[in-house]
């Protein structure tokens, strides 16, 4: 049997078939979710986009355009995608039936602190926090109530990206605002809790020191940092929404809330306001090229150096709010698109942090490239240095294993 891994976005559908291994008779569920046996994505779901679908399969990759609306069926973009995903999982040879589907999704509020079965009232619940992280919550939502439709003979779990932050102190959780506003949930949840579950997992199998004081850093179009103690976090920049902290490929990070004061003042509306955080500032507002540090790169403008400057300088920042939250730092841990890929920023930002002890080995700094876990931390260095490409489909499946005891 297997489990099915999705993440549903506005123009994604990002997919992962984890294999269930039989049981060892001890009640050990987690390591018995292997690596996904297929991977893969359908992009281009947006109005007006290209639908199309590629995944990997034993190291070959494959696309292919999905037919027009009407061509084979009726439906939006979003319907053919999971057409598409059923006729592949249906024609691809050798491939284990599914027992469950695991969905992240990116907010589960106070009430939702670990992985649970979708019922309707689950997804009542859910979409009350829509507001609160709308480039992510409305569209995983809609794309459980897609999955149960297409598989509805299958149990849909819902992940939560909060869930690993439920350990927080309260003086991390709680803004300076009026008890009756935090009575109302109005707190600090954090998020990108799949990926720190997994990069976690991963430290605590490769160095002892992961029980110790550890920064992880993921970093990509979405950038947050959270520190850990014993395996369990205990801060992170991301807060209320997915809005704080680190500034992102198009979202702002901490701003001052007189700004927003002194827009509104301007006559901005909420709508005008919304696309103004979530999609015109971070690393496409600075430089005004994109939100893509690769093309930001291979940019030799002024506008995409200052982007790429001032995007290294905050997750130097915040990583000190951290470390001193922490009292100190055992190991560093680099995830997500820029944090696996970008060799010189990781450079940069350790550079930064030697009054630390951090010491990278540039040698085997260029040598991580996202494909494997690899330490690059030098000889002698008083903190370990790893990067560690994320796989939060696997965490997702593990979490609906052990919900639904199948593994």
């Amino acid at each position: 049997m297997a489990i099915l891994a999705v993440n549903a976005g506005s123009s994604t559908l990002k997919f992962s078939l984890h294999p269930l291994q039989a049981g060892d008779g001890h009640g050990q569920g987690h390591g018995q979710v292997l690596p996904s046996v297929l991977t893969g994505s359908i992009q281009g779901l947006e109005p007006q986009g290209t639908p199309e679908i590629s995944w990997r399969q034993q190291g070959a990759v494959i696309k292919q355009t999905l037919p027009q609306e009407g061509a084979e069926g009726e439906g939006d973009s979003f319907d053919r995608a999971l057409q598409a995903l059923r006729n592949l999982l249906a024609r691809l040879p050798n491939l284990p039936p599914l027992q469950a589907i695991a969905h992240r999704v990116v907010h589960g509020g106070e009430r939702y602190t670990r992985s649970v079965r979708v019922t309707p009232e689950v997804l009542h619940d859910l979409a009350q926090l829509n507001s609160l992280a709308p480039l992510h919550q409305p569209h995983n939502l809609a794309g459980i109530e897609a999955f149960q439709q297409a598989f509805p003979a299958l149990p849909q779990i819902a992940c939560f990206d909060t869930a690993f932050h439920n350990t927080v102190p309260e003086e991390e959780r709680q803004f300076a605002l009026p008890q009756s506003l935090t009575q109302q949930g109005v707190r600090r949840y954090g998020f990108h809790g799949l990926s720190y579950q997994y990069i976690m997992g991963v430290l605590q199998e490769r160095t002892p020191r992961a029980a110790h004081k550890v920064l992880m850093a993921h970093l990509g179009n979405g950038a947050s940092l959270c520190a850990a103690e014993g395996g369990h976090s205990c801060a992170t920049t991301m807060g209320f929404s997915a809005l704080d902290g680190l500034m992102m490929g198009t979202r702002s990070g901490s701003l001052d809330a007189g700004v927003l004061l002194y827009l509104l003042e301007q006559g901005w509306t909420h709508d005008r306001l919304q696309n103004l955080l979530y999609k015109q500032s971070g690393l496409l507002g600075v430089s005004g090229i994109s939100a893509d540090m690769r093309k930001l790169r291979a940019d030799p403008s002024l506008p995409a150096q200052w982007a790429i400057d001032l995007f290294t300088h905050r997750v130097v920042r915040e990583s000190g709010a951290l470390v001193a939250c922490l009292q100190g730092l055992d190991v560093l841990a680099f995830s997500g698109g820029i944090g696996e890929h970008d060799a010189q920023l990781r450079l940069q930002v350790c550079q930064a942090l030697q009054w630390l002890g951090v010491q990278i080995d540039p040698v085997r700094n260029l040598q991580a490239c996202g494909d494997d876990i690899l330490s690059v931390h030098a000889v002698g260095s008083s903190v370990e240095i790893w990067v560690i490409p994320t796989d939060e489909g696997r965490v997702a499946a593990r979490e609906a294993a052990a919900l639904l005891r199948l593994a």
